[in-house]
C-alpha cells in the first residue's frame, strides 16, 4: 500500500496535466459539450472544485460532512449536478478556485488520520487521495474528448485500476445484486509494457486486457463493447456490465460507439 504523500504526488501530477489542457482555453472552449449529458467543460472543472472541497470537509470536519451527506440522501443525482452548477464561474475564476482547492485538499489529506467519511462508505486518507486521482483522470478524459485531444495513458492509471478492482463488491451492491463469493483475477497490460495483476492466480473468473481499457470500464467512460477486455467466468462477465469505481448510485454509463452498434 503506498503512503499518502506518494499518492498526493501523483494526484498533483494528474491535476497539472488537466490544468495544462484547459489553462489557456477560451470561454467558447469551456462552453463545449462533453460526453457527460448536459455537462460542458466548465461543468467538469466545477465538479472537481466541488468534490475537492467536499473531500477537504471530510478530512477536516467529519460532522460538517455528515450534515452535507444528509442533503445528498434526498436526491443523489441532483445533489452532484447542483454541486457542479453552483461552482461554475468565468474560466479565470473557476481555474483559480480549482487550484486553491486542490492545494487545500492535499494539505488536509497529508495531515489526516483514521477513517474519513464518504458517500456510503469510509476511506483512509490514501484511498481518498486515490479516489481523487480517479475522478481527476475520468473527468479530465471527458474534457479531452470535448476538445478533441488524445491524452496518452500514464503510470498513474495504476491507482485507477487498483480502485476499480477493489470496487467489485461495491459495483454489485449499488446495482442491487448479491456480492460475488468467488474471486476474480485481473491481468492488465500497463502503459510501460509491464503487467498489473490483482486477485489470486488460480481464480476461475478472469478479466484480461489493456490497463487503459480497464480504467475506461470502471470509470464508465466507454461502453464495454468498445474495449479490448476479455472476461471469462460468470462473475467476471457480469462485472463487466456494471463495473463502477466511483461512489454513489449506479452510473448511467456510455453508449457503444457507432462502430459497435448492431
Amino acid at each position: 500500500m503506498p503512503d499518502v504523500d506518494s499518492v498526493l504526488t501523483d494526484l498533483r501530477a494528474e491535476s497539472a496535466d488537466l490544468d495544462a489542457l484547459v489553462a489557456d482555453r477560451s470561454e467558447a472552449d469551456f462552453a463545449r459539450a462533453t460526453p457527460a449529458s448536459g455537462w460542458t467543460v466548465a461543468h467538469q472543472i466545477a465538479h472537481l472544485v466541488w468534490t475537492d472541497r467536499v473531500a477537504t470537509i471530510s478530512a477536516t470536519d467529519p460532522d460538517a460532512f455528515m450534515m452535507l451527506l444528509s442533503g445528498a440522501a434526498e436526491d443523489p443525482g441532483g445533489f452532484v449536478d447542483r454541486g457542479a452548477v453552483e461552482n461554475i464561474a468565468p474560466p479565470p475564476e473557476l481555474l483559480a478556485r480549482w487550484r486553491a482547492g486542490r492545494d487545500e485538499l492535499a494539505e488536509a489529506l497529508h495531515a489526516a488520520s483514521g477513517r474519513l467519511p464518504w458517500f456510503g462508505m469510509t476511506m483512509s486518507p490514501v484511498s481518498m487521495a486515490t479516489g481523487r486521482i480517479m475522478e481527476t483522470w475520468a473527468h479530465g478524459l471527458d474534457v479531452a474528448d470535448a476538445l478533441g485531444v488524445n491524452r496518452p495513458p500514464t503510470e498513474r492509471l495504476r491507482h485507477v485500476a487498483f480502485l476499480g478492482y477493489r470496487a467489485i463488491g461495491h459495483s454489485f451492491a449499488v446495482n442491487g445484486r448479491p456480492e460475488p463469493t468467488g474471486p476474480v483475477r485481473v491481468e492488465l497490460a500497463a502503459p510501460d509494457g509491464g503487467t498489473w495483476a490483482y486477485g489470486p492466480e488460480d481464480a476461475a473468473d478472469r478479466v484480461i486486457g489493456p490497463a487503459l481499457d480497464f480504467c475506461l470500464l470502471v470509470t464508465q467512460r466507454r461502453h464495454p463493447a468498445d474495449l479490448a477486455l476479455q472476461a471469462s467466468g460468470p462473475v467476471a462477465s457480469e462485472w463487466m456490465e456494471i463495473a463502477q469505481a466511483f461512489a454513489g448510485p449506479p452510473g448511467a454509463g456510455r453508449q457503444p460507439s457507432a462502430l459497435t452498434k448492431p
